[in-house]
């Protein structure tokens, strides 16, 4: 039983890490779009090519999403957060791509992303383990976990759909 019980603090301890350092830097990049720091606003502007007033409305969505992911509740709004922060993130790194900047520009976009699919993936295991589910298997019936299971059924539908 202690064993189950360290894995419960160990997976929750990883998850706060995972999501306090992917909060702080997602809170430290909105701040200068919240406030249209003049750099802000050149690299937007300028060198991506995307409209002034798109920067402080992704500011200000960045820091709804932080908010959300600190709060414990709200699961649903949880994941619109993950969901965003993920589109924030790949859109970032595919603008910088595009308009040529070096690897060295925008492979630092890797670090909050490899954060927020650790943050993702402790925050399901969290999940899990406050449903009373143990490896994916409910310990009452074995039956596997109903999230696990609509995963697949969405990938497998996603892969067969004829076009």
């Amino acid at each position: 039983m202690s064993d189950k019980i360290m894995s419960a603090k160990k997976i929750n301890i990883i998850y706060w890490i995972f999501t306090a350092l992917l909060a702080a830097l997602m809170l430290l990049g909105s701040i200068p779009d919240v406030i249209m720091h003049p750099e802000a606003v050149a690299m937007v502007n300028t060198r991506l090519g995307y409209p002034t007033y798109f920067l402080p409305f992704l500011g200000v969505a960045k820091l709804i999403g932080v908010v959300a992911i600190l709060v414990p509740r709200f699961p649903r709004i949880k994941e619109w957060a993950y969901a965003g922060f993920a589109f924030d993130l790949i859109a970032a790194m595919y603008s910088h791509i595009c308009v040529g900047d070096p690897p060295g520009q925008w492979l630092f976009i890797c670090i909050p992303m490899i954060l927020l699919a650790g943050s993702y993936i402790f925050y399901h295991k969290k999940l899990v383990l406050s449903q009373g589910l143990i490896g994916g298997y409910n310990r009452f019936n074995l039956t596997r976990a109903s999230s696990v299971v609509n995963c697949q059924s969405i990938l497998t539908s996603f892969l067969f759909l004829r076009f």
